[in-house]
């Protein structure tokens, strides 16, 4: 759901309550998908502060589906507590941290696109054909907000790799690393590649061919091109800053 619509129906609601009909749980699901949104667009920038009071005055309901929606993000590493001062979007990932991550995508996400093949059923596969198409409308939009729509996307057709291959210990895994990832790649570059759709589509069609061996080879090799497109980034940003030292 994009944040946008999340928003107006929160307004919609009574201020400082629960919307009839919405448990509570549900609420802070819906308000950590427009937390996740905002981060996305980079409406909230890595490094800035966010406090439960003003986001409960912008969305319009009570601190406690904020506070669930907050504690959730805290334990994704999306968001850090601050002793007396609510919490604070971490800073961009470093060098050596986005190299650590990606070692670690390599060991998991081919060995999940593998089980995937085995596994999945007609309906995951069908859903991330929709996802694909998804992300097909998206690709060449404008602005940040449609590159973070298509990175929510992106992040959820891996996840949906990693559920349909029936192991929850490399799905929790990977949920932590993807959100970080598709933050620092809108930092850097918030143009939609062709690249990424054309490498998805490889991994589906092994999928969908039931095809273990090629659902490994396609994804890691979509990881493996992925890297070197975010280490070229890394290069150009240090480039940059090289020139303005020497200046």
């Amino acid at each position: 759901m994009d944040d946008e619509v999340v928003i107006a129906r929160r307004r919609g609601a009574m201020a400082g309550g629960t919307p009839p009909g919405r448990s509570r749980g549900r609420l802070a699901d819906e308000v950590y998908d427009t937390l996740l949104g905002q981060l996305m667009s980079l409406r909230i920038e890595p490094g800035s502060r966010v406090t439960i009071d003003v986001l409960a005055r912008e969305l319009g309901v009570s601190q406690t589906p904020i506070r669930d929606a907050l504690n959730r993000m805290e334990a994704e590493g999306l968001v850090v507590r601050v002793p007396h001062a609510g919490y604070r979007i971490p800073p961009q990932i470093t060098r050596n941290r986005f190299e650590d991550m990606l070692e670690v995508r390599l060991l998991l996400e081919p060995a999940a696109a593998r089980r995937s093949a085995e596994r999945a059923s007609s309906t995951q596969v069908a859903g991330l054909r929709r996802m694909l198409e998804e992300m097909a409308e998206l690709d060449g939009g404008e602005g940040l907000m449609a590159y973070g729509a298509f990175g929510l996307r992106d992040a959820a057709f891996h996840d949906l790799i990693a559920l349909s291959a029936e192991n929850e210990v490399i799905r929790e895994a990977l949920a932590r690393l993807h959100a970080h990832v598709h933050l620092f790649r809108l930092l850097h570059d918030n143009q939609v590649t062709h690249l990424a759709m054309a490498e998805h589509e490889e991994v589906l069609a092994a999928i969908a061919a039931r095809d273990p061996d090629a659902a490994a080879y396609a994804m890691r090799r979509h990881i493996l091109l992925s890297g070197e497109r975010f280490r070229r980034l890394f290069d150009q940003a240090e480039g940059v800053d090289g020139m303005a030292v020497k200046a």
